[in-house]
């Protein structure tokens, strides 16, 4: 399968079998597009064009760069665990509108997770790790650090642990930034491999969203705190996330508000919910490929200036990347990662949290309902019927369980609203790609 598009002035054919991703010309790109559609007009070719067109299809097609086979292999899934979201803390000090997790309480009691509980989790992951050497746990919330001293106290037992029996922990953080001082970034600095700030963009954009437990907006209590958490973070990873939703589809506005403000590692991710003033929706689709666009072009101004930033969605290697196996089997979850409530009770992902349907067990007595993790373990791209045709399907894996699940009540049926704009995103990252290789031979 092949894929043409165009992208302003410039063509291009993707492979999806092979990967490959070519420049063309308008003529070969309204060839191949005639290939499948009977409304492309090709009637402007030339003999003379449309021979050298061919010519140059066979030798790609030759060389195993277009139209090549697909492999269909489905992934070998382990039953060894790899990854805990940890549920440090189901309460919080922001009350943000569109948060799926019922502004922290998760559709229940507030409650922190206690240090017994963290432990447990920690034993838990350790002991269905199998062969796996290197593990990972993300303290989640609600707010993490409104139960920071579980956190510092997980942490140190997970690497005595680890130690103790060959397993290095790799440690992550989401949080809204609120509680961040100097002693807190020290810590992050010195035992996060990843920390994520949540920021929306704009001071108008993030305040109408983002408040705090007295209806006023946050964004002047973290801005600045944020600033001095990446000022003092060094060469480690870090991202600011903001969330765009119906009431800001300008939201490239605020990515590059969020560059220009010092931050060059971004995410901007479409809200999902379903309050409806909010929630991302068919007709918004147009106006949010533009904004992509708009957004491609910014970015590519940067990099071209020498102000570029790292912005997560446009964030591909066709080159590299991860194996097949991976690419089909997607996030894991449900089989190879789980969240951890404050009560030990375990569930496929954060975004299943507390939904009883998918209830797995707990981190004393483990899995004690196999059947639903044996439907996370067995779902992967191939049982995505509706992905078969499409050509982002290797990049983005059939979607997200959640998404699917909570908008279409089935874990393998793509949520089209999402589908839509990762598709879109993904054309934009292929451009990318290749001005950046252009633009980088052309500096040699």
């Amino acid at each position: 399968m092949i894929h043409v598009f165009n992208y302003r002035d410039k063509n291009y054919i993707y492979d999806v079998g092979s990967g490959s991703l070519h420049e063309c010309d308008k003529p070969t790109a309204d060839y191949l597009k005639a290939q499948t559609s009977s409304d492309v007009d090709i009637t402007y070719i030339s003999d003379e064009q449309l021979k050298e067109i061919l010519a140059d299809v066979e030798s790609l097609k030759d060389a195993g760069l277009l139209y090549k086979d697909e492999v269909k292999s489905y992934p070998m899934k382990s039953n060894e665990i790899k990854a805990l979201c940890i549920h440090i803390c189901h309460d919080c000090n922001f009350r943000c509108r569109y948060c799926f997790a019922d502004e922290g309480a998760y559709h229940s009691k507030r409650e922190s997770m206690n240090e017994e509980t963290a432990k447990a989790a920690v034993d838990f992951l350790i002991k269905n790790s199998g062969k796996r050497k290197v593990l990972e746990m993300d303290f989640f919330g609600g707010e993490p650090l409104m139960n920071l001293s579980v956190i510092k106290s997980t942490v140190a037992y997970a690497k005595e642990q680890g130690e103790k029996y060959g397993k290095k922990f790799l440690f992550t953080t989401t949080t809204n930034a609120l509680l961040l001082n100097d002693d807190v970034i020290e810590f992050f600095n010195k035992e996060m491999e990843n920390v994520v700030l949540s920021i929306d963009g704009r001071k108008e954009v993030h305040d109408a969203i983002r408040k705090s437990i007295n209806g006023k907006g946050t964004f002047d209590l973290i801005i600045d705190k944020i600033k001095r958490f990446v000022s003092m973070r060094g060469d480690k990873s870090y991202y600011v996330r903001g969330t765009f939703t119906a009431k800001n589809l300008d939201f490239a506005k605020d990515v590059i508000f969020l560059a220009n403000e010092g931050f060059d590692s971004i995410s901007m991710e479409p809200v999902v919910t379903d309050i409806d003033d909010l929630q991302i929706k068919e007709e918004h689709l147009s106006r949010i490929n533009e904004e992509y666009e708009n957004l491609c072009d910014e970015y590519l101004k940067a990099y071209a200036e020498g102000k570029g930033f790292n912005f997560f969605h446009f964030n591909i290697d066709l080159e590299g990347g991860p194996c097949l196996s991976k690419r089909v089997s997607a996030c894991g979850a449900g089989n190879e990662y789980f969240s951890v409530l404050p009560n030990g009770d375990l569930y496929p992902c954060h975004q299943f949290a507390s939904d009883k349907e998918f209830y797995l067990g707990n981190v004393w007595d483990g899995i004690v309902h196999p059947e639903i993790r044996e439907t996370f373990k067995n779902a992967c791209l191939f049982t995505r019927e509706e992905c078969e045709d499409c050509f982002a399907k290797f990049i983005c894996s059939g979607g997200c369980n959640a998404n699917n699940y909570h908008f279409n009540g089935d874990i393998n049926k793509p949520y089209s609203v999402t589908c839509e704009m990762m598709k879109k995103r993904i054309e934009c990252a292929m451009h990318i790609l290749a001005e950046k290789k252009l633009l980088n031979n052309t500096q040699k």
